[in-house]
């Protein structure tokens, strides 16, 4: 997801010239506005020029643009925005400025605000394939793939023979299910420029998703040894991200292959790397899931490469025996009411009912460790869950209230599954109905107000984003029984109002998935009276059926 950026106007146009400056220093104004400075030898270099204050105008822009720069070399988004923010006062009409900008936006999550700043460059004109290239960036981040598709075309059309807009346009027709097209926009990306390790990543998980291993290995591999013997040239792409993500896609091959301690030497190689950005951030969260979950792995584990290649798998867990709060009478009823109806689609359905720290840990780390070589995977969870400083946590039936802040460490965090679980060539779809009250907070009550040392919510939260380091979810979609911090209810029939609308419809043949979460949707809000309402959150690489067509 290479971003692009034209410096023409800035490298050559302003000469730093002034006596103020040759009596200081000589040397500050190369320092400065030289591509090859390191980063903080250059912020230093332009902050002395800035203290002098004897530019205005276009000099001064030109300085607070080589400072952002340099920042956005050290992944600084914040201070990027702020320093192309204030050359645009003094410039606006500086299309390098404006795409600088909407790029750091882009990089800080900010696709709206990307979008509208490479929308006002293209309108200063003349085309440019520069910014339609990073704009189908910003409209790939929000999921609008027909307009990125459209940029990435454009871009193409306007003589941008870039090996990334090739090996992006080639990634959105991944996304759209065309992976024939995706496979020779990306064979042309190496064409263009075969130095460039991206372009084989990316087709390494190309042939993955065509369950071809042996090339997917070798394609990562090649993308390693290019990483290693060419650092990024482009200054806006963060140094070390191309291999963190070659090194990461390698190890979920040869896990995928069996091949557990290859698969961990990559792993260690992934952390070892300094994330900067969101996709590096997201893979070190991935990588350090899965080297946990094959630290008590078999040596070496049989891989039936034709069954795994089309494998469905499902953990389902209700938990509703709490030993130290009120027990929720219905989850283990919902639990083994959506187990039924995942084995009748034909899931392999591995299923826990009032599940233990212990059995719990286990269970959730032996099927995640399993997902590796799955091709769909469904989560399912009913009973207690929590949210403390916006994690949140399922919790197991013999939690003790009176751990104290060690308490987290009883309980299983679901963003550690979120990273375990990621991975663009598997769809998973995680749905949660843990949203009832917060047991601590009633036990609280009904123990002479004695309270944590950490701070419970009742709901969960949305899931944190992957600048947090949490996950990319990439063909992820994550189901709630209700919206991010509020309560579900548990119903007063043998099933809670959500899990019985679920059963009732995730066996519709033909019915896509999020269409099915819809119809559960309207049925929850009808049946509770607008009292609660389903939320998800999806990134799913084109359409998914759990029940065939």
């Amino acid at each position: 997801m290479r971003r692009l950026i034209s410096i023409f106007a800035f490298v050559a146009a302003v000469a730093l010239a002034s006596p103020a400056l040759a009596q200081s220093n000589a040397q500050l104004g190369p320092l400065c506005t030289s591509e090859g400075t390191p980063a903080d030898q250059q912020i230093s270099a332009c902050n002395k020029i800035l203290a002098l204050k004897v530019f205005s105008g276009e000099k001064l822009a030109t300085i607070y643009f080589w400072r952002a720069v340099a920042y956005n070399k050290k992944g600084d988004y914040k201070n990027v925005i702020a320093d192309t923010t204030e050359a645009l006062k003094l410039t606006p009409k500086s299309i390098e400025l404006l795409n600088m900008r909407g790029s750091a936006y882009y990089d800080s999550g900010e696709s709206d605000i990307a979008i509208a700043d490479f929308t006002d460059a293209l309108a200063i004109g003349p085309p440019s394939g520069t910014i339609y290239h990073n704009r189908a960036n910003a409209y790939r981040n929000k999921g609008d793939y027909p307009k990125a598709l459209a940029d990435y075309s454009k871009a193409i059309d306007l003589g941008t023979r870039s090996s990334y807009t090739y090996q992006n346009r080639g990634l959105v027709k991944q996304t759209m299910g065309d992976l024939d097209g995706a496979m020779a926009d990306i064979n042309e990306a190496i064409r263009v420029d075969p130095s460039l390790p991206g372009p084989h990543t990316a087709r390494a998980v190309l042939w993955r998703a065509k369950g071809n291993i042996d090339k997917a290995i070798a394609d990562c591999t090649e993308a390693v040894t290019l990483a290693k013997a060419k650092q990024p040239v482009n200054i806006m792409t963060p140094p070390g991200s191309v291999l963190i993500d070659a090194y990461t896609q390698r190890g979920l091959s040869y896990e995928a292959n069996g091949q557990f301690d290859l698969a961990k030497d990559d792993y260690n190689s992934t952390l070892q790397g300094v994330a900067v950005d969101n996709v590096s951030k997201a893979n070190q969260a991935t990588a350090k899931v899965r080297l946990s979950l094959l630290s008590d792995a078999p040596a070496t584990v049989p891989v039936k490469k034709a069954e795994a290649a089309g494998r469905r798998v499902a953990l389902v867990i209700g938990n509703g025996a709490y030993r130290n709060f009120p027990a929720l009478p219905n989850p283990p009823n919902d639990a083994r009411a959506v187990a039924k109806s995942l084995r009748d689609l034909g899931y392999e359905v591995t299923e826990g009912i009032d599940l233990t720290q212990d059995k719990m840990q286990k269970m959730t780390r032996e099927f995640m460790r399993g997902a590796a070589q799955a091709k769909t995977l469904v989560l399912y969870y009913a009973g207690h869950g929590v949210q403390v400083s916006g994690r949140n946590y399922l919790v197991p039936v013999d939690v003790k209230p009176d751990a104290g802040a060690a308490i987290v460490d009883s309980m299983t965090d679901m963003d550690k599954i979120l990273a375990g679980l990621d991975d663009q060539v598997r769809t998973n779809v995680l749905i949660f109905d843990a949203c009832r009250n917060d047991p601590f907070s009633q036990t609280a009550s009904t123990n002479g107000g004695r309270s944590l040392d950490i701070k419970t919510r009742s709901g969960l939260a949305q899931p944190v984003a992957p600048s947090a380091g949490s996950t990319l979810g990439a063909g992820t979609l994550i189901a709630f029984a209700t919206a991010p911090g509020q309560v579900a209810l548990d119903g007063e029939g043998a099933n809670s109002p959500f899990s019985a609308a679920l059963t009732r419809h995730i066996g519709t043949p033909g019915l896509e998935v999020q269409q099915m979460l819809t119809r559960v949707r309207a049925e929850v809000v009808a049946g509770t009276h607008n009292k609660q309402v389903p939320w998800s959150n999806s990134s799913l690489l084109g359409e998914v059926y759990l029940a065939a067509k």
